[in-house]
């Protein structure tokens, strides 16, 4: 058996705090401890111990990726792996939800042929709100955002066939980038149509393989909320 271990990194807006879309051009540290652990906790009860950890060379997914080591106890350093580093949101990188649907929605009114400045701000807001509903659902790219959506299948493929027989992967990397990890299953199409592809802060997802193939045992389960 061959185990893929996909987990999403904590929080990095505290409560409270107006988050932003934070992409991979944003930097930003871990605001808290609690879903990082979770992961390595959770994975501990289920038995699963890492052989080695990947992670996106960034604050939120290294820091995320430590915590879980320490909790597994893992002797194994955490390894960046730049594959699977978070998508550039191009100008919505680092705005705020309602910046980022009042610019999307203006775009898909342009193409409608229609005046942007005619719509009402809510208005605007729903037509961005659709886009953005086409990410999280299909994962289609809104508008100038700079994701190479190939390269990063590639990425999840070329990652699933270095998985060893009897090894066990476990790899932090962010939103935008995992939601293209159920590829390696063989028919995306079809997982997207059952999920929600969005995971959420501390989400873990696993994929094993038997040898007839990659099947998603667990997706986007809060584990911190798992742990006893």
């Amino acid at each position: 058996m061959k185990t893929l271990i996909i987990a999403r990194h904590g929080n990095t807006f505290r409560k409270g705090e107006t988050p932003t879309r934070v992409g991979g051009r944003t930097d930003l540290e871990l605001v808290e401890e609690e879903r990082g652990r979770g992961i390595g906790k959770w994975l501990k009860q289920l038995g699963l111990m890492p052989d080695r950890i990947l992670a996106a060379p960034l604050k939120r997914t290294m820091g995320t990726a430590a915590l879980a080591a320490e909790e597994l106890g893992n002797p194994c350093p955490v390894q960046p792996d730049h594959r699977f580093i978070e998508v550039d949101y191009g100008p919505d990188e680092n705005k705020t939800e309602e910046e980022v649907k009042a610019r999307l929605g203006a775009i898909a009114a342009e193409d409608e042929g229609i005046d942007p400045a005619a719509l009402t701000p809510e208005e605007l807001d729903a037509k961005g709100a659709a886009i953005i509903d086409r990410w999280n659902a299909e994962a289609i790219v809104p508008p100038d955002w700079k994701v190479n959506v190939q390269e990063i299948l590639d990425n999840w493929a070329a990652l699933a066939a270095e998985v060893k027989e009897g090894e066990t992967v476990l790899c932090v990397s962010s939103n935008g980038t995992i939601r293209f990890a159920p590829a390696i299953t063989g028919d995306y199409a079809g997982f997207c149509a059952e999920h929600d592809i969005k995971v959420a802060t501390g989400g873990v997802c696993i994929f094993t393989n038997d040898g007839s193939g990659w099947t998603c045992t667990e997706w986007g389960v809060k584990a911190f909320k798992k742990v006893m």
